[in-house]
C-alpha cells in the first residue's frame, strides 16, 4: 500500500456543511473509492486556516488517475464546488504532500 497525503482549502464559513456532506457520503462514491483501491481514507481540518488534510492508502495510485473520468467523481465535484477552492474543472485544488517521516 502506498501513503498518500494532500492539502485542499475550504472556503470559511462552511466547515459544518463540508463535514454534513461527508457524512452523508454517496454510496456509489464510496464503491468508486474502493475499487480504485483507496482503504483508510481521512481529511482533517484546520479550524484556524480552513485547510484540509487528506491522507489515504492506494494499493494503486495508477488507478486514481482515473476518478477524474468517472461520472460519480465529477458529480461530486460540482457537488462541492461551493464550498472549496476549486480548478476550472471543478476538482479541488489539491496540492501533494512529500512524506518525511513515518513509524509503524
Amino acid at each position: 500500500m502506498t501513503r498518500l497525503a494532500f492539502k485542499m482549502q475550504l472556503i470559511k464559513g462552511n466547515e459544518e456543511e463540508y463535514q454534513r456532506r461527508h457524512e452523508s457520503i454517496w454510496p456509489e462514491l464510496a464503491s468508486l473509492l474502493n475499487v480504485v483501491g483507496i482503504a483508510d481514507y481521512s481529511i482533517f481540518l484546520d479550524e484556524d486556516t480552513g485547510e484540509l488534510f487528506g491522507y489515504l492508502l492506494s494499493s494503486d495510485p495508477v488507478k486514481m488517475d482515473d476518478l477524474p473520468k468517472h461520472p460519480v467523481m465529477k458529480k461530486w465535484w460540482d457537488h462541492m464546488k461551493d464550498i472549496m477552492d476549486v480548478n476550472p474543472d471543478n476538482s479541488p485544488v489539491s496540492i501533494p504532500l512529500r512524506e518525511v517521516f513515518h513509524l509503524d
